[in-house]
């Protein structure tokens, strides 16, 4: 594979992947020795309309001869694909790949012209913490248990999946949080992402009771004053957690505005997945987008001063029957965060194909559950799990090989732009799903899902308590509290393994930024590279043991120093391959000098 032609939207290849309306950017294709390559044409969409162009040589080195176009981002989304004229033929270079054939143009890469996510997203390490199982600050058994839940459990019990898991509360508390901040630090994370803090009737939270307070159970509002304050102190930043498809039925404006949500002929309301509690809220009120509005702002600015939304169930937000306002609400929700903070950040939550909602000046990014976290089940699942489907959904879970891995990520990848598949979370797992180290069924096999996580294109995003090892086959037995004071059931291995590949990432601008080659898959092992501008990072992760692997198109003499596992350095051959013991499970890491 490292001897095809190859395009993405990385620094390398394109000299602007934001750039506003009119400007034009300079783009290249690698095209390596040997592939017979004699004319690269690019051909761009503008308005609606295909138009050609023709590429020149811009550079040789290497061994790659580098040709060159100009593209005018003269749509908001302009989309581009290239033309190679061959020896065996003419070729299709598209987000998909190269093909002898013709694809759809979904597949074309995309300029995109609209304003991108802050750039400090692109370097972001996400943990995840959900409140009530988190930590309790010395002041929460003070407080009373709510009406709404069965009981209060002691922090270290068991989680008892069933009917009234949701109304068991921990106490967990945002102080709790604040006093725990040391632990994210010392792993390597800088964003710290809240499941909701607003009130409501269960712990989960997702049945908002209001958008204007944060819970008392929680602390209330100083306490998340506190926790901006503790985050500032440490370099962290904060990402809340906002509900736009629903509301709880304890809302008041389920009972003051019944022109928020969708009603029923026979006088009932319509309600998120028939959970007659989570009433779905109509985007076609502008008093609602207006009271939105204040509420995406106010927890912005100071003194809570969070950096960002993830929107819960973004996919179904705005969309009923003939209604459709999701584009049009994301995009009037992105423009809300931009004017309270012009860095702020919009993640949408997809459980499926988020693609046909990218790249429409709305969501930044998704969490990738489709193109990512799927996939990297499937490949390194146990040979059993102890739940069915994914996501709450009866689908099987397939034991596939490295090839599917990589086909599936390609496919999504290029459904989206380069840059919507960077800003959006990487994920092996959150508070809706089971736990990594339950899908996978060792430490060893959680070391490579955590090597793709993060050495592959995207923002990680960690679900606390993975770092530690903790298991769960399902959302709620994975939503046990953290085992503060029971640090011998910790994984320390697993703990420091995540702590050496986050400073891993936050050191290599190859893993940050850089552009994505795939050059190996098959059944158990996968190769790829990172490249950036300033460094080239070889990746290898391996489910089981797969033999030697030879790889060639390397500048013969070179070196590849060890950045993370035990391998030795890698010598290039006088033919420009390098051998690699694909031993495993395991996940190795070497830059090119």
């Amino acid at each position: 594979m490292i001897r095809r032609p190859h395009h993405d939207g990385s620094e390398l290849y394109v000299s602007d992947p934001a750039p506003d309306l009119g400007d034009t950017v300079s783009v290249f294709v690698r095209v390596p020795r040997g592939t017979g390559v004699s004319r690269v044409h690019m051909r761009s969409v503008r308005d609606g309309e295909p138009v050609f162009t023709s590429l020149r040589v811009d550079r040789r080195e290497g061994g790659d001869t580098w040709w060159r176009g100009e593209l005018e981002a003269h749509n908001p989304v302009t989309r581009y694909r290239f033309l190679l004229g061959t020896t065996s033929g003419v070729r299709w270079l598209t987000a998909f790949g190269l093909t002898a054939y013709d694809v759809p143009d979904s597949t074309d890469f995309q300029l995109v012209a609209y304003p991108a996510a802050p750039a400090w997203a692109r370097d972001a390490v996400v943990y995840q913490i959900f409140p009530d199982r988190y930590a309790r600050s010395p002041g929460a058994d003070e407080r009373e248990t709510p009406d709404w839940a069965v009981r209060a459990a002691s922090w270290d019990e068991p989680v008892a999946p069933g009917p009234d898991a949701t109304r068991v509360v921990y106490g967990g508390d945002l102080d709790g949080v604040a006093r725990r901040l040391d632990h994210v630090t010392a792993l390597g994370a800088d964003t710290v992402y809240l499941t909701p803090f607003f009130p409501a009737r269960s712990n989960h939270r997702y049945d908002a009771a209001g958008f204007d307070r944060v819970d008392p159970l929680l602390g209330g509002d100083r306490a998340l004053e506190r926790l901006a304050s503790a985050a500032r102190d440490r370099g962290l930043r904060l990402i809340g957690d906002l509900t736009t498809n629903h509301t709880g039925d304890a809302h008041p404006w389920f009972a003051d505005r019944p022109d928020f949500y969708y009603s029923k002929p026979d006088g009932g309301h319509v309600a998120w997945l028939d959970v007659p509690s989570l009433p779905k809220l109509n985007w076609s009120s502008h008093e609602l987008r207006r009271e939105f509005r204040s509420i995406v702002q106010r927890w912005l600015a100071e003194p809570y001063g969070l950096s960002g939304w993830r929107i819960d169930v973004a996919n179904m937000t705005a969309r009923f029957g003939a209604g459709d306002w999701n584009h049009e609400v994301a995009a009037w929700l992105c423009r809300a965060v931009r004017e309270a903070r012009p860095d702020g950040l919009l993640i949408a939550e997809h459980g499926h194909d988020a693609t046909g909602d990218l790249d429409r000046d709305g969501w930044h990014g998704t969490m990738n559950y489709a193109g990512f976290t799927r996939p990297v089940w499937c490949w390194l699942r146990a040979g059993t799990v102890p739940f069915d489907g994914f996501l709450g959904r009866p689908e099987e879970l397939p034991l596939l090989g490295a090839e599917a891995l990589m086909a599936t990520m390609s496919a999504f990848a290029s459904q989206m732009s380069w840059r919507s598949w960077q800003a959006s979370w990487q994920l092996l797992g959150s508070h809706d799903t089971a736990r990594i180290r339950t899908v996978v069924g060792d430490a060893e096999r959680q070391h490579v899902a955590a090597g793709l996580l993060f050495t592959l294109p995207g923002t990680p995003m960690v679900f606390a308590g993975d770092e530690l090892g903790l298991t769960g086959g399902g959302n709620e037995s994975a939503r046990a509290p953290m085992p503060w004071n029971r640090p011998d059931t910790w994984d320390t291995t697993t703990l420091g393994r995540y702590r050496d590949l986050i400073a891993l990432r936050r050191s290599s601008p190859a893993l940050r930024k850089g552009g994505l080659r795939w050059m190996y898959a098959d059944g158990d092992a996968l190769v790829f590279l990172r490249e950036s501008a300033e460094q080239t990072v070889l990746v290898l992760a391996a489910r089981a043991s797969a033999g030697q692997i030879r790889l060639g198109g390397f500048a013969e003499g070179a070196i590849l120093e060890s950045l993370h596992g035990s391998a030795p350095p890698l010598h290039v051959e006088s033919d420009g391959s390098i051998v690699i013991d694909g031993c495993g499970p395991t996940v190795q890491v070497w830059a090119l000098q």
